[in-house]
């Protein structure tokens, strides 16, 4: 009888097959993965938080003060400033309690301006200066209450004129 020869089976086809099986499934994993992450980064950095549904930013409220026109020192002659301030302020409340303190406040500015030199307030920074007292002068007019800037945010210039 005659004897029957196994048929070799080239051992690098089976291998093969099972690494493309396995790349494939890694692959389709890795896919997977870039897939959930860039969804969740998306989603991440699209939504909106809580509190800014309920808490719409309001515009902002400011009180124009009457002009002011004062003398300054005396420098090289006589010299006036015309100058006109918005303030900043937080809302209603603030702005009540700016009318009811107005008289300080225009007595507290006008010893202020009156008290500067004309060279002091032809510079921007000298402006910018007056800006910064312009400010604590009108929180400082005002009687404490639960906010450390009494309700003033910010002053402005709205007119300035030396002559």
């Amino acid at each position: 009888m005659a004897k029957l020869k196994p048929v070799p089976v080239a051992p690098a086809e089976a291998p093969v097959v099972k690494k493309k099986s396995k790349m494939l499934l890694f692959v389709g994993i890795a896919l997977l993965t870039l897939g959930a992450a860039g969804g969740a980064a998306w989603s991440w950095l699209h939504q909106q938080p809580a509190d800014s549904k309920v808490a719409e930013k309001k515009p902002p409220v400011f009180v124009t003060l009457e002009p002011f026109t004062v003398n300054l020192l005396q420098e090289g002659g006589e010299h006036y400033l015309q100058v006109g301030i918005v303030y900043q302020v937080d809302g209603d409340k603030s702005v009540d309690a700016m009318k009811t303190y107005m008289p300080i406040i225009r007595n507290r500015i006008l010893l202020l301006l009156s008290g500067k030199l004309p060279s002091e307030l032809n510079q921007v920074d000298g402006k910018q200066k007056l800006v910064t007292e312009l400010l604590v002068v009108a929180r400082e007019s005002l009687p404490e209450n639960s906010a450390p800037d009494r309700g003033i945010a910010g002053a402005f210039l709205s007119a300035f004129v030396i002559q």
